[in-house]
């Protein structure tokens, strides 16, 4: 199961990754609240086949155990977090923003330990460092400008820090319905809001990339990010996640055609060696489970799920998601703080 997660963790950084560019080019025709509403518009898009499937547990999320997680996912992370990222890249080359974003790590890592019983042991802190040297060696590199961008883009960081936290936390429903949810509702607003400041109406021109742009950078980016969160926990998922910026910096070569920048190699480098140290290690220790129920991907292989399907044979190797419930039990293997491992540590 660790597997699958860092996959899905370092893919959903890769389709991140290549949002920086083309949003800095989008900006050329869009306001902020424009192109973040079509961005998140798009993710929603993505998202319709499988909502319109009759086990997508829509409703869920807005039962009165996951309403407040749910309006926060969509606060946090649907609105006043791309906000101030697409703010912050107003003022900043592309391939900068690409790594001041991985202060998101640094915010969810802190955010974990204080508020959300994140276990983090020696080499996560170690990434976590790495990733604030990368970061502080990108603002040198941008002058005085690129503080005040510096500091819009630790804002949304600290948005999308809480954003990720309450979405590795929502278990009442799958990624694709999170990420349908977040789409829907922070795309509509933002849009609203972006045409009523407009001075001038949006062209197709504009408007079908940015949509295009959402599907893959935010639709599937998001799920395969939940997915990895509710497998291993928010911090070690952003650490995964944290490779977007080696895309981003590339693309931003290639396309926004911006200069090469030393700092900008050193800081890849920073950030490749926090994404192999951290996962050199494994937790472990004697921990009880209490009785829960919920939906998310699950092998049956991890045991955790030795429930049955209504008769129904499923290959234990398969990957899929439905609600299940599962019953008490001790045990001591490795793990990571997902959704059955929020517990505490004396």
């Amino acid at each position: 199961m660790k597997r699958f997660a860092i996959i899905t963790g370092i893919l959903s950084g890769f389709l991140f990754g290549i949002a920086t560019p083309f949003s800095k080019l989008l900006l050329n025709g869009l306001n902020s609240f424009q192109l973040a509403g079509l961005l998140y518009l798009g993710a929603a898009l993505a998202m319709l086949p499988y909502i319109f499937r009759k086990n997508s547990n829509l409703k869920l999320l807005f039962q009165p155990g996951s309403l407040a997680k749910t309006i926060g996912i969509i606060f946090f992370g649907g609105f006043a977090g791309p906000l101030l990222l697409l703010a912050g890249l107003k003022t900043a080359n592309a391939a900068s923003v690409s790594i001041w974003l991985n202060m998101e790590l640094v915010a969810t890592a802190i955010l974990g330990v204080l508020i959300f019983k994140d276990m983090l042991d020696r080499n996560t802190w170690i990434g976590v460092f790495l990733t604030i040297i990368a970061g502080i060696a990108v603002s040198l590199g941008e002058g005085a400008s690129g503080i005040f961008s510096g500091l819009l883009i630790t804002a949304a960081c600290i948005c999308w820090g809480v954003d990720n936290h309450l979405t590795a936390l929502t278990d009442g429903a799958s990624p694709q319905t999170v990420t349908f949810v977040k789409g829907i509702v922070a795309g509509s607003v933002n849009l609203l809001i972006g045409c009523f400041i407009a001075g001038n109406a949006m062209t197709l021109g504009n408007v079908v990339p940015a949509i295009i742009v959402g599907i893959f950078a935010y639709g599937f980016s998001i799920v395969l990010y939940v997915t990895s969160a509710q497998n291993i926990g928010a911090t070690r998922s952003q650490i995964l996640f944290s490779t977007a910026p080696i895309w981003g910096v590339l693309l931003s070569y290639l396309f926004v055609h911006e200069a090469f920048q030393w700092v900008h190699l050193i800081s890849i480098v920073l950030l490749s060696l926090a994404v192999i140290i951290t996962n050199l290690l494994s937790h472990r220790h004697m921990h009880s489970h209490v009785v829960m129920e919920h939906i998310h991907y699950h092998q049956h292989t991890d045991g955790h799920h030795n429930h049955t399907h209504d008769g129904a044979t499923v290959p234990e190797r398969k990957w899929h998601s439905h609600l299940h419930t599962h019953n008490p039990v001790a045990h001591e293997h490795p793990h990571d703080p997902d959704l059955h491992h929020r517990h505490g540590h004396i």
